[in-house]
């Protein structure tokens, strides 16, 4: 019935406008609303439900999850992919993207048992000179004073105020140097005049994962990204080599019984070289038809074991926005990887669950192809001052920090959506994977395994002016039962420099 619908939303604190309650037709849809799509959802009216997509009885994907022998999709969950068509975007859009992004990181915030006195920056303009206050909201400015300390600007949706962070609090001074532009910042300090002077600042963070999850069967994951076919510089040999190790054909025995336990196989992005991402790319290309270049890579896909469930996501290079998210490539040019058994193309972001079972919960899993890495390494201190680029596990663990995948707003191109922010790390995954930067890294944060994929390609002049330094053919393979982590190396012996080995 209609009023335990509303209901329902109802408990969930989500108004309902009364205009739905006298149109059939919108209040089925409102029945199809998922919970990805409440995030940060406070009322709902027919805009909402008309900017919202929603899956058919058609949807290739669902229809396969849905077939618990169909060949590689029993134990995929798509928890996330964003697929909303595209539509005409308003300055209010913008205000309300940043207001839901504000709304959903200050709710961990206040999950913190030291963060529960917060108030809202109106009130704390009104605090008495020296008295307590803690807030938080978006970092809308930031600069250093003639002494050397720090002037942060904050924001919320009630008002903006100036927090200044000594440079005598050491510790504190070192945590706002590494604050970024429009990320979410808490504030505890005292109120003085027309600023506040900080004793603390919080992060959104992400709490300690206290069980480290591992499967009751025995098979890997492997992780890769960056092929880039169409392009010269496409490393053809050493993805052969891969396929065929992928068949058991190739390595000792030892790796060949690693090849027999894959089971999932992530592609994260710039599947093809693409056309007309820089200037001058026309030379760097060995196919000039972007159709031709997936239809290639779609040929190379079809030698790959039918058991492995190929899972893949778009980057800046392939077909479609560059905006994100990017939704799965289910466009014409990707025509010939829609008709292979064995594929789940998703957006860029998306979150997904693995080898689940009537008695494991599976793996949560954050794939994001990582437009906004490169930024952070440039611009963040630490990160630049340790190498940068080369470590891209300092960067995700930043972005964690942040429960954001891209929190300032030059640091990618992306789409307002007015009801949720697509980019808010909402849940916490066990494996946290990206690619982009072409170079290869594991590492652990808080018990959230981080991955960064190798590339396909050699370097190109492109490559050089934006500094990238990639280690190519490098292929993580976790083992979800030990979770231990190899990295097979199919580089050829002769392209590989001294310190490679």
């Amino acid at each position: 019935m209609a009023q335990d619908l509303i209901n329902s939303f109802l408990e969930k604190g989500i108004l309902i406008s009364p205009d739905l309650l006298k149109d059939s037709a919108l209040m089925e849809k409102l029945a199809k609303i998922d919970e990805q799509q409440l995030q940060g959802v406070f009322f709902i009216d027919k805009a909402f439900i008309e900017k919202q997509s929603f899956q058919t009885e058609e949807a290739p994907e669902k229809k396969e999850l849905e077939k618990e022998g169909a060949p590689g999709f029993g134990k995929v969950k798509i928890l996330f992919s964003y697929n909303k068509e595209p539509g005409k975007i308003t300055v209010s859009d913008f205000v309300n993207y940043f207001n839901r992004r504000f709304e959903t990181l200050s709710s961990f915030l206040k999950q913190r048992q030291d963060f529960q006195r917060v108030t809202s920056i109106t009130r704390v303009k009104y605090k008495k000179e020296r008295e307590s206050v803690m807030f938080c909201g978006l970092v809308f400015a930031k600069s250093t004073t003639k002494k050397n300390n720090i002037l942060l600007t904050i924001e919320d949706p009630s008002g903006k105020v100036k927090v200044l962070v000594t440079e005598k609090k050491k510790e504190l001074f070192e945590l706002a140097k590494e604050i970024m532009l429009d990320e979410l910042v808490g504030v505890e300090g005292v109120a003085g005049g027309n600023f506040v002077i900080a004793n603390q600042l919080f992060l959104p963070e992400v709490p300690l994962i206290k069980e480290i999850k591992k499967s009751p069967e025995d098979e890997c994951l492997a992780l890769t990204g960056d092929p880039h076919f169409g392009s010269k510089a496409f490393l053809k040999e050493e993805f052969e080599d891969f396929i065929e190790w992928l068949n058991q054909r190739r390595g000792t025995p030892e790796q060949r019984e690693l090849a027999s336990k894959v089971k999932y196989l992530v592609i994260i992005g710039d599947l093809v070289e693409g056309l007309g991402v820089y200037p001058g790319q026309e030379n760097d290309l060995e196919i000039t038809d972007i159709k031709q270049q997936y239809n290639l890579f779609a040929e190379y896909l079809k030698k790959i074991p039918p058991s492995i469930t190929i899972i893949i996501c778009p980057g800046n290079h392939d077909a479609g926005r560059i905006s994100e998210p990017q939704p799965p490539l289910l466009h014409e040019y990707a025509k010939a990887l829609r008709a292979l058994p064995n594929i789940v193309l998703l957006s860029n972001p998306a979150f997904i669950n693995i080898g689940a079972t009537k008695e494991f919960s599976g793996f949560d899993l954050l794939l994001y192809h990582g437009y906004s890495l490169i930024y952070y390494a440039d611009n963040v201190g630490h990160i630049r001052s340790r190498g940068g680029q080369k470590r891209p596990d300092l960067i995700m663990k930043f972005l964690l920090q942040r429960r954001h995948l891209a929190p300032t707003h030059t640091s990618n191109q992306y789409v307002p959506d007015p009801y949720r922010d697509p980019l808010v790390i909402d849940k916490l995954p066990d494996f946290f994977i990206t690619g982009h930067i072409h170079r290869v890294s594991v590492s652990n944060y808080k018990n959230i395994t981080l991955v960064n994929c190798s590339c396909w390609t050699d370097v190109t002049e492109d490559m050089e002016k934006r500094g990238l330094q990639p280690q190519p053919a490098r292929v993580p393979l976790i083992n979800l039962k030990t979770r231990e982590v190899k990295i097979i190396n199919f580089l050829r012996e002769e392209k590989q420099k001294p310190d490679e080995h």
